[in-house]
């Protein structure tokens, strides 16, 4: 079987580089495409620095980086310094990349590596504020038909938010975005925030990475072990949750996963619950499902996964 072409479209702190970098160590079920970056946990300059440093430690240099949107849509941009710290990737320092980023806009270049293949070819892994995707949506009105699926990591049901008492970080940074890719008509899947809190980072599973003795993974020790400390100190937990690279899991082992369709839509207009995805979990309205939402899953088999495909790099 012919590896997935995919795109991640990213804001890399640490697990976002996770993320892509499960991805390259997956040859024969993935075929990375490019690298689109994003404002959101920081500032488009360092997401778009912190993928190539990623990508150079792993002597991955030939996945190409795509710098995309600077601020959301309409809104300013809100980041997150205050978990990742001042670069995006506090906790280990890696040199300033030496490689340049690809020419081009991320949202034009999304659209034409959609565009070029097949319909039904390309997934979009989307682990950031969704502005390139919804640029791209408005750029190429046939762009969401002709891809195969969205993966998204955002939102959250039950769980609340992260950023407000409602609203998840990367939902709420460009609200008016997610609303418009989930009501773009391409499927969807969506892991929330419901199910990568039961994926904790925790101390064992750090030095099992850490144990795997290569300079990759010593580094991203450090970087997750920092990463951590934020949901530990605020929530009490005994690590913080490694989100973004459920993406790519769900993609290499959808058995880990489960959930079902819903209709989702994004608040867009108040002050009190903007960002929020609104679940219709038990079809009380009319509106059609609209998403796959994934609300659990197996921890220990994707911890196990994660480690194993990072000792390959």
């Amino acid at each position: 079987m012919k590896p997935r072409p995919i795109i991640i479209d990213t804001d890399p702190s640490p697990d976002d580089a996770v993320t892509f970098l499960v991805a390259l160590a997956s040859p024969a079920e993935l075929e990375v495409l490019a690298v689109t970056t994003v404002a959101g946990n920081v500032p488009l300059p360092l997401t778009s620095k912190n993928a190539l440093k990623a990508l150079e430690l792993a002597g991955r240099t030939e996945t190409r980086v795509f710098a995309g949107a600077s601020a959301p849509l309409m809104r300013r941009l809100v980041t997150a310094e205050h978990v990742h710290g001042r670069t995006g990737f506090d906790g280990y320092d890696l040199p300033d990349p030496v490689t340049p980023l690809a020419p081009g806009f991320a949202p034009e270049v999304i659209v034409d590596l959609v565009m070029c293949r097949e319909p039904g070819e390309v997934t979009l892994c989307c682990l950031a504020p969704l502005t390139n995707i919804a640029l791209a949506l408005a750029k190429e009105p046939r762009l969401a038909g002709h891809l195969r699926e969205i993966v998204l990591m955002g939102g959250s049901f039950s769980e609340g938010g992260n950023v407000t008492p409602a609203a998840e970080f990367n939902i709420y940074v460009d609200p008016e975005a997610a609303a418009k890719v989930l009501d773009c008509g391409a499927p969807i899947t969506m892991i929330p925030l419901d199910c990568t809190h039961q994926a904790l980072n925790t101390q064992a599973r750090l030095d099992k990475l850490r144990a795997v003795g290569t300079p990759l993974t010593e580094a991203f020790y450090h970087l997750l072990k920092f990463n951590k400390m934020f949901d530990e100190q605020k929530y009490g937990w005994e690590g913080g949750p490694l989100h973004d690279p459920t993406v790519v899991a769900y993609l290499l082992a959808p058995h880990l996963f489960s959930g079902r369709k819903a209709n989702i839509v994004v608040e867009c207009a108040s002050s009190l619950t903007l960002g929020m995805t609104v679940v219709d979990w038990w079809s009380v309205t009319e509106r059609k499902p609209n998403v796959q939402l994934l609300r659990n899953i197996d921890a220990h088999g994707y911890f196990d996964l994660v480690i194993d495909r990072l000792s390959r790099l």
